[in-house]
């Protein structure tokens, strides 16, 4: 079981390693569109540094298949999500961004929901699934893979319309979360049949299940969606959605596909049942779009902070004799303006002649 845990660890650290390498990798990119997906793969694949966050993501994803064969579906998740606070740290530290206070406290209930699932867990009483009906698999995939891509078609659908406010990305995350479960409860599938002793037998068990097909679909999906929506969203808060909501997915699917219960006693039942309500609840409550820039003061300098000093006008220099719009035949010194131009006449109500 240990090793389970150091792999969840070292799963954490490539993960939020490899988001946040793509993300400072997508800054550098022409925008991406999930309607030319082959355009997008070739983006980012001349991008080195997009190949190396890709690169990390696939070892995180590797050691995530250790994880899952040694220890409950619950138990992982709970692990794999602390990786989050790491995440947070990276993109404050390399990208810049910064969580409103509103999204922190969301992000920090996210945390504690996900702690009281793991309190809840008991390995002496938790039993570690590692196969799973083909049928059961696919009653849940199918309507959770159809899910996840309309709620992204759906955000997609609104960010094209005209005058709207700018979106924090969690619809997006939701519906990437949605794909990402499912390739959760399949690489759990996968690491049930996969057997260092026979090869052969292995390979023949994968093909004939529908795990390595529901695998391919959904890292080809979640590669062009997730790379799109992580080009317009913050790291730091579209990834926390995504990974609670395949953690909830997973979770909870998995307790039905794999067959693995629900505590027995209450107290580790109110604590599981209770950490999952708090995630969703934070999940709806979360800002769907972002804040907009404080208003600026009359005469305050774009980008200055709010409250700062108005910017003065700046002094009028010396006018100089040729400078354009000078009045024809006025003169102009080094020090002083140009010469006084004597009034027009005006006229005199009594004579009406013009006065000098």
């Amino acid at each position: 079981m240990w090793w389970g845990v150091a792999a969840a660890l070292l799963a954490n650290v490539f993960i939020s390693s490899g988001f946040v390498l793509e993300k400072r990798a997508l800054s550098a990119l022409p925008e991406l569109s999930v309607k030319r997906p082959g355009r997008m793969v070739r983006v980012l694949v001349s991008s080195p540094l997009w190949l190396a966050g890709c690169l990390s993501l696939g070892l995180g994803f590797a050691a995530q298949v250790l994880c899952y064969r040694t220890l409950p579906l619950a138990a992982a998740q709970g692990i794999l999500v602390s990786g989050l606070v790491l995440l947070i740290l990276l993109s404050s530290r390399f990208l810049g961004e910064r969580l409103s206070p509103r999204e922190i406290a969301g992000v920090g209930a996210i945390l504690l929901s996900l702690g009281m699932i793991v309190l809840s867990l008991d390995k002496d009483a938790d039993t570690v699934s590692t196969s799973a009906p083909a049928g059961r698999f696919l009653l849940i995939a199918v309507p959770s893979l159809a899910a996840g891509l309309w709620l992204y078609l759906a955000a997609e659908l609104r960010a094209k319309r005209r005058h709207r406010i700018p979106t924090t990305g969690i619809a997006y995350g939701v519906g990437v979360g949605f794909l990402y479960g499912v390739s959760s409860l399949t690489i759990k599938g996968v690491s049930g049949l996969v057997s260092g002793s026979d090869l052969l037998g292995t390979a023949g068990d994968l093909l004939t299940s529908p795990y390595p097909y529901t695998l391919l679909f959904t890292g080809a999906a979640g590669l062009v969606m997730s790379q799109a929506a992580l080009q317009r969203c913050r790291a730091s808060l579209i990834v926390p959605v995504c990974t609670t909501a395949n953690c909830l997915h997973a979770v909870a699917a998995g307790t039905f596909v794999f067959g693995e219960p629900l505590p027995d006693d209450v107290p580790r039942l109110l604590l599981r049942l209770g950490g999952i309500a708090l995630a969703v609840s934070v999940l709806l409550a979360l800002p769907r779009h972002d804040e907009p820039a404080p208003e600026r003061a009359p005469g305050e300098a774009p980008g200055a902070a709010p409250g700062s000093a108005p910017v003065r006008d700046a002094e009028p220099r010396p006018v100089r004799a040729g400078d354009p719009g000078l009045p024809p035949g006025s003169a102009a010194g080094p020090e002083r303006g140009p010469t006084a131009v004597p009034p027009a006449p005006v006229p005199t109500p009594d004579r009406g002649g013009p006065v000098p």
